[in-house]
């Protein structure tokens, strides 16, 4: 052999083994895989391993289903499930670690405790073909039998990526990312509907999130953006490109709003099959909620594709009992280019938009608009005039829902307590008849309604109720 000969082939050797060593696969540290046994420390010694030379993949490999109680991400470490392989989270509760920080909403510290930890971490990833399956059926977790873990929970951690991964049956929520910066979420799928709370991605006080190219089927909220601190604003946040099918919302921004909320898109994607509302955009306690773009989005079976609250009621686990948070203000959001048939659905069909006497929403823009609905409004419907308030009185301590409001005295869009409202080109169609006015105004300063048609026929001005 010759001497360059030799030389190539050392370096190409050492090459080879430079390359696998960033490889840490968990059936060399010991895990069994057969999908019983519990391997939480053999994961995690492949975790320490792995972050302790400076980075690389841990590999749950093809074929095998790895079960664990919580594990802890760490600096430089992905997490690799490769395709036809299973992260199985462990039935027994008592498998998952206390010191997991805590759910940030009132009244629910059953679901403090979680799966994949993450905490004050750099550059870590979750990726892969494969299925991480919390194994959240009700047989293994309810709040009576001592709680309900959830899937993911990220604080303080910085360049996150999260790509092509499924996420299935979580006993709670699928994530929270609690003040956590530079996120990139892609070509993921969330199923979570073997139990209550299933929402898909929570971000809190989260800054710089891009979430694109992916599908969401949940028992409760599909994507949350909230700002449970003061200090930690929710902003810089992008949507692409995705489907979202729930039993609650597709998309909910805030309750959770101490902190503001801020500069953000969502763009080009569907709701289907959602019963309650496509955008649920609440501002509750103390924060500044502004700055946010809607576009090209076509929703099915969704019967409020906009719904919009501005109140006031305590949401955070450390808001003292009895203080609610003072509001500040909700301004500056655009709706355009949207597609809903609710067809299929009954009266109570509409957007909805209310701010409050003493706090209105200001600056929206509805533009470009086609909504079709069942009908079947009354007359009596037509002249309810007590719609009632989100006042304290009404929310008894919980959240602004729409079953608290009832039957709205509007075929397509209710809106009050705005200053500076823009309708413009909204079509709805009705398939049945229905007595009430297609759009009513109520207590809206600067309101400009332009080219508004019911069932093709553009209606005068005096067609829409303004109080």
């Amino acid at each position: 052999m010759k001497p360059t000969q030799f030389f190539f082939l050392v370096f190409f050797s050492f090459l080879c083994l430079q390359v696998t060593a960033t490889d840490f696969n968990v059936l060399d540290y010991g895990a069994k895989a057969d999908g019983v046994t519990v391997d939480t420390k053999a994961v995690q010694d492949a975790i320490d391993a792995c972050t302790k030379n400076g980075g690389g993949r841990v590999l749950i490999p093809a074929g095998k289903t790895v079960v664990t109680g919580t594990i802890y991400l760490k600096d430089f470490v992905t997490l690799r499930i490769e395709n036809g392989a299973t992260l199985l989270g462990s039935p027994n509760y008592d498998d998952y670690a206390t010191d997991t920080h805590k759910n940030m909403y009132k009244n629910e510290p059953h679901m403090d405790r979680c799966l994949i930890f993450a905490k004050d971490a750099r550059s870590i990833a979750i990726e892969g073909y494969g299925t991480i399956d919390g194994n959240g059926h009700q047989k293994n977790f309810t709040k009576k039998k001592g709680g309900r873990p959830m899937m993911i929970r990220f604080v303080h951690v910085k360049n996150i990526h999260l790509n092509d991964i499924t996420l299935i049956n979580p006993a709670a929520w699928t994530s929270a990312w609690l003040y956590c910066d530079n996120i990139s979420v892609s070509g993921i799928t969330i199923i979570s509907r073997v139990n209550n709370n299933g929402d898909g991605l929570d971000f809190d006080g989260c800054t710089n999130v891009r979430v694109s190219n992916s599908n969401f089927d949940n028992s409760d909220d599909s994507i949350c953006l909230q700002a449970s601190r003061p200090d930690k604003p929710c902003k810089n946040i992008t949507v692409s490109n995705c489907h979202f099918s729930t039993k609650w919302g597709g998309m909910r921004i805030g309750l959770l709003s101490r902190g503001n909320i801020e500069s953000v898109t969502v763009t080009n994607c569907t709701f289907k099959d959602i019963q309650d509302s496509g955008l649920k955009i609440q501002q509750c306690e103390g924060g500044e909620m502004k700055h946010m773009v809607f576009s090209n989005l076509v929703m099915e079976n969704v019967p409020r594709p906009i719904f919009m609250t501005f109140t006031q009621q305590r949401a955070s686990v450390d808001t003292p009992e009895g203080q609610l948070e003072p509001l500040k203000s909700m301004h500056n959001f655009s709706f355009s280019n949207i597609v809903v048939d609710n067809s299929k659905l009954d009266k109570n069909s509409a957007f909805f938009l209310t701010g409050f006497p003493e706090h209105r929403i200001e600056d929206i823009t509805i533009s470009d608009v086609q909504f079709t609905v069942s009908g079947g409004g009354t007359t009596e419907d037509a002249q309810k005039t007590d719609i009632k308030e989100y006042t304290q009185e009404v929310l008894k301590g919980w959240w602004p829902e729409f079953s608290l409001v009832g039957t709205l005295p509007a075929s397509g869009l209710y809106a009050r307590h705005i200053n500076g409202l823009v309708v413009d080109n909204f079509s709805i169609k009705t398939i049945n008849e229905d007595q009430r006015a297609p759009i009513v105004l109520k207590n809206v300063e600067n309101g400009e309604v332009n080219r508004v048609y019911l069932n093709k026929k553009k209606l005068r001005k005096n067609q829409i109720q303004n109080n």
